[in-house]
């Protein structure tokens, strides 16, 4: 056996003999695991390449860990002495505010060696103690992280018990965030620092973390709710407490008037300062999710790229999630979000040769089960893609999970169905024959057997008049994808390839597929709602539409209505321009613009509104329905 071995930077380290531990999933191909690692064998060439990991120098772990209270305030130990920055903070101020955030001071302090120190006693007392905490002994901080480059890294929060010396105490550091709303019922999810019970406070009754047990994840449903209903919420985390609203859903099929928002991709862009807080760009997300919020959108889809992503450890990817749903959570605190994968979610196995798959075990470590960690979402969809014909053992799971990353919701007469386009996702397309794995934009059997399924019940449904489905890859590329999502420059031959063997559909055969559930078996479908393309755009699709490339000798679908497909990747990841594809001539708009769409249900009737929450500069209105 020949063995090849690249040059490796000082970030790139050939994994450790433990490795060697983990069983390779059998729906993929020469791939083999030994005392020396995991690693791949080209089958005819007899090469050999290595995992590798990147170190990458920041992580939840090591960045997102909470100060240490000290006699006079606060210190930050990272356990990095060749750590340097900067740390912003502020007092935050809970208690009959809306929105908390730090109302940062007019100093910082530098990150030496790993440490920073800030003396409480002397900074916020007197005129600048506006949370009172020289009487209370309580105070939160909050506190922005900054690397020597500028970076910003995350900005985070302490609570702090203590008039000096100080304590730090059990901390809210994610959510609350409103999810799962129904007409009578709701779930809140958050997290605290350390494991405890919380409690929320709604109607006068008291809903606790389930089986009352000490943990750091909390999902606590809220029922018995009457519909249309406005409802204050209190949050009670050891000591503290904290307060917010929600409204619960219509009863479905009441045909009321509302409003809903839709984006993808807020990965980070350029120009600096909050529009990169590592992985996202906070400075477009803040001000979308609170036009959303001001414009009264009772629930926003967000359809993938949330994040970087493409990192080999969840750590990283962690950190990055974290920063996603700190800048949404302006919105979140209210309204539901509800959150699908695109492909910069990928967490990867990575091999020498440009080899990349999704992590596994797919159980617990792959994309989809890190994604399912970070979001509540329904559990309606299907379960993952085994007991197809192509899966390699039947009595057994060998692909990752569909749980929280496919599924459905209602509210009112609308229906949102989320798709999952990057599932087993393998970045590296080109090796995807040799070592098995799905492409971006690709949905696999079993997926696009559950949509049929529910596509079909939501037409049964005399409740339900309008149908979205929303996926990240556009069946249609019109401005920087033209050579994957649906279209691949028109190359029908990439398709997925699992345990060696390749799936007898290619991508624009499967495409078609997808159409003739959406657009021909379902009167109700409105749209397809897609991100990945950094820009916005309207495609209305006919039977002339030409979509096929030249020479095409398979069957041609045939479209029985116009469709509208709606691209929307403008949440802040830096654009992508128009490019010349066979159906450019019916995109009846195209911008670069950061955008929001803003859909308003009138009972049969929908306008969509499209705003560029930088400016709130109107992009486009349309009539829908």
């Amino acid at each position: 056996m020949k063995k090849i071995f690249t040059v490796a930077t000082t970030y790139w380290l050939v994994l450790a003999a433990i490795n060697g531990q983990i069983a390779v999933p059998d729906v993929h191909s020469h791939m083999y695991a030994d005392s020396t690692g995991l690693y791949v064998v080209h089958p005819t060439k007899g090469d050999t390449f290595f995992q590798k990991v990147r170190i990458y120098p920041f992580t939840y772990r090591k960045i997102a860990r909470l100060p240490k209270g000290t006699a006079n305030g606060v210190e930050w130990n990272f356990e990095d002495t060749s750590f340097q920055g900067t740390i912003y903070y502020g007092l935050i101020k809970t208690e009959g505010i809306r929105f908390p955030q730090p109302v940062f001071f007019k100093r910082n302090l530098k990150i030496q060696h790993g440490r920073a120190k800030l003396n409480i006693k002397k900074t916020f007392r007197g005129k600048y103690d506006f949370v009172e905490w020289e009487k209370t002994g309580r105070l939160i901080l909050g506190y922005r992280i900054v690397d020597a480059n500028g970076q910003f890294l995350y900005d985070g929060k302490v609570n702090l018990k203590g008039k000096g010396p100080f304590t730090t105490d059990i901390t809210l550091t994610e959510g609350p965030f409103v999810q799962m709303l129904t007409d009578t019922s709701v779930v809140i999810s958050l997290r605290t620092s350390s494991p405890t019970v919380v409690a929320i406070q709604v109607n006068g009754k008291m809903y606790y973390t389930p089986d009352r047990r000490d943990t750091t994840v909390h999902e606590i449903p809220i029922t018995g709710l009457s519909p249309t209903t406005q409802y204050s919420y209190t949050v009670f985390y050891g000591d503290w407490k904290e307060s917010y609203s929600f409204e619960t859903a219509p009863r479905k099929g009441s045909r009321t008037s509302f409003t809903w928002a839709f984006a993808s991709d807020s990965r980070s862009g350029q120009g600096g300062g909050e529009r990169s807080i590592y992985g996202t760009n906070a400075y477009i997300l803040k001000k979308m999710t609170t036009l959303a919020l001001q414009r009264g959108a009772k629930f926003f889809q967000f359809t993938g790229d949330m994040i970087d992503g493409y990192k080999t450890d969840p750590d990283v990817m962690n950190l990055e999630y974290a920063n996603f749903k700190n800048a949404v959570r302006y919105y979140w605190h209210y309204a539901p979000m509800y959150i699908g994968m695109g492909n910069h979610e990928a967490l990867m196995r990575a091999f020498d040769n440009g080899i990349a798959i999704d992590r596994f075990p797919f159980a617990d470590a792959s994309s989809e089960a890190l994604f399912a960690q970070h979001f509540v979402n329904p559990l309606n969809g299907p379960v993952s893609e085994d007991g197809e014909p192509y899966d390699p053992n039947p009595d057994q799971m060998d692909f990752p999970s569909y749980k929280e990353n496919v599924y459905y919701y209602t509210y009112d007469n609308v229906a949102v169905i989320v798709m999952n386009s990057n599932y087993w996702y393998a970045p590296s397309t080109g090796k995807i024959p040799l070592v098995s794995g799905n492409v971006h934009g690709y949905i696999m059997d079993a997926q696009l057997k559950w949509l049929d399924t529910v596509v079909r019940k939501l037409e049964a449904d005399p409740d339900i008049d309008h149908v979205f489905v929303t996926m990240h890859t556009p069946a249609f590329p019109n401005g920087g994808h033209a050579r994957d999502d649906m279209w691949y420059h028109g190359n029908n031959d990439i398709r997925p390839y699992i345990n060696g063997q390749p799936h007898p559909k290619g991508i624009i055969e499967r495409r078609d597929e997808l159409l003739d559930i959406v657009v021909n078996r379902c009167s109700k479908c409105v749209s397809l709602l897609h991100g990945d393309e950094h820009n916005y755009s309207r495609l209305i699709l006919t039977s002339k539409t030409p979509i096929y490339p030249p020479h095409w000798d398979k069957k041609r679908l045939h479209l029985s209505r116009p469709f509208t497909q709606i691209t929307n990747g403008a949440a802040g990841a830096p654009y992508y321009a128009q490019e010349q594809l066979p159906w450019s001539d019916d995109v009846q708009i195209f911008s670069t613009l950061n955008a929001l769409v803003l859909f308003h249900v009138q009972g049969k009737r929908i306008d969509m509104e499209v705003v560029d929450p930088d400016t709130f500069a109107e992009i486009e209105r349309v009539r829908l329905r």
